[in-house]
């Protein structure tokens, strides 16, 4: 395990967070790039950042699509670039897969993130980095978030990026960071070195069933997206999937005013008091189960130990969009979303179908998007929508550590206006061959449909 500002918990006050903006803002003095990304005819090269390669990992259920044809949509696609070099920060003993895939694909390992991007030489050597800071052995800070390295593996990378003086695209696998003004000074820099950057989750790309579409330029007026995993790690998911939705309503995103996290009775207390629709979520529930589930406050199903307390992050927009974002249940694979358009009583309604084996088959979808992000030098969607995300689920932690206190955030003025995305993601065909009935392979999967 490497020592970084990231491997000590710290104290934060998030309040400061304009004065660790403006340090940010700093970085502006140092030397820039000369060239900004323009897209390679040929077939990409690419380095991989990664905390630990074991079973069922990101970094395994990525990079099993960068280095094989996988399935999307139906079709066996070909990756279309070749993962050249890999810095990994664990290896877990018992579970790494990073030596043998690296030894089966004759990919280096490299004992530092500027040795992968360089490739031992002395200037940036890829056409592209993903930076998966996700699973591994890392601390718990205070508000009870692992701190991931995603802030110090963009750093390393930023800094082969200006001292090569060109920046390629580059992938964060989830939110930017566990703290605010991290994610702050990461677009900052971004966007000071022109890296076209793109981040997020893989949840949004799933199979709608119901269809849906939200309408265009309609006015919202509340929203619910509903998960039944842990406590931040799988709040981040639902609130990218209700921010893929909501950002699509008239006048695009404007930000968020205010967020509070309330857990057990409270959560329910404050759906008799109207401050989220019961109804809405359970319109959501019910698209998801196919059926109608009746009182949402008594839902239970087999749990094996692992049902959470229900609890529902409220949270208000700039623009007076209400939004609530529920865990209840103990499915690790319900997403699902509900929300109410203006003068349509109606519920509108979907869930979102990651396919067979659990989460893995999803993350196909994410790796052609990150794939076409590679090839073209621009995002499919909005880094902007993750960096808000990444915000809300700061602010959500703090309100957790804090007795469940309503916190502002006027320092989430994050605005942006949406991408048409639809062709990023699976749309069903896919699952008439991967079925349910098909076993899942132990390591990578070969030739996208194990025929």
């Amino acid at each position: 395990m490497h020592t970084s500002p990231q491997s000590n918990p710290q104290q934060y006050d998030r309040r400061q967070w304009m004065r660790a903006t403006a340090g940010a803002l700093s970085l502006a003095a140092l030397p820039q790039p000369t060239k900004s990304f323009a897209a390679v005819a040929k077939r990409p090269q690419i380095a991989a950042v990664i905390t630990e390669f074991s079973y069922r990992s990101h970094a395994h259920v990525i990079l099993e699509n960068f280095l094989e044809p996988y399935l999307f949509n139906g079709q066996v696609t070909d990756p279309g670039m070749d993962v050249v070099s890999l810095y990994v920060d664990q290896f877990p003993e018992g579970r790494d897969m990073a030596r043998e895939v690296a030894k089966q694909y004759g990919i280096e390992i490299f004992p530092t993130i500027a040795g992968a991007l360089k490739r031992g030489g002395a200037d940036l050597a890829v056409d592209g980095v993903l930076s998966i800071g996700e699973h591994g052995n890392y601390p718990l800070n205070e508000r009870g978030q692992q701190m991931y390295p995603r802030k110090r593996f963009f750093d390393e990378i930023a800094a082969v990026f200006r001292e090569s003086g060109r920046a390629v695209p580059l992938f964060n696998d989830k939110h930017l960071s566990y703290r605010w003004d991290w994610s702050a000074e990461m677009m900052q820099v971004a966007h000071e070195l022109k890296i076209p950057f793109m981040a997020g989750s893989s949840v949004p790309l799933a199979q709608r069933r119901p269809p849906f579409e939200f309408p265009a330029n309609e006015v919202l007026t509340e929203a619910v997206s509903i998960h039944s995993g842990g406590l931040e790690s799988y709040d981040f998911h639902a609130l990218e999937v209700l921010q893929s939705l909501v950002e699509s309503r008239r006048g695009g995103e404007s930000g968020v005013s205010e967020v509070q996290l309330l857990e057990g009775e409270a959560a329910w207390q404050a759906a008799e008091e109207g401050r989220w629709s019961l109804s809405l979520a359970t319109a959501a529930m019910n698209a998801a189960e196919g059926k109608e589930i009746g009182s949402l406050k008594e839902f239970l199903e087999p749990a094996d130990g692992k049902q959470h307390p229900v609890h529902a992050i409220l949270i208000r927009y700039r623009d007076g969009l209400r939004a609530t974002v529920l865990r209840v249940g103990a499915s690790s694979t319900r997403w699902c979303f509900a929300c109410r358009l203006a003068g349509k009583p109606e519920p509108l309604a979907t869930s979102f179908y990651v396919g067979p084996w659990q989460n893995r088959n999803l993350f196909k979808a994410l790796s052609h998007a990150i794939q076409t992000h590679i090839r073209t030098g621009k995002a499919p969607y909005p880094v902007e929508r993750t960096h808000l995300v990444t915000g809300i689920v700061a602010a959500t932690m703090d309100s957790h550590f804090e007795k469940n206190r309503l916190v502002p955030t006027p320092h989430l003025n994050v605005t942006y206006q949406p991408t048409d995305f639809r062709a990023m993601r699976e749309m069903g065909e896919s699952w008439k061959i991967i079925t349910e009935a098909v076993p899942q392979p132990p390591g990578i999967v070969k030739g996208g449909t194990l025929r």
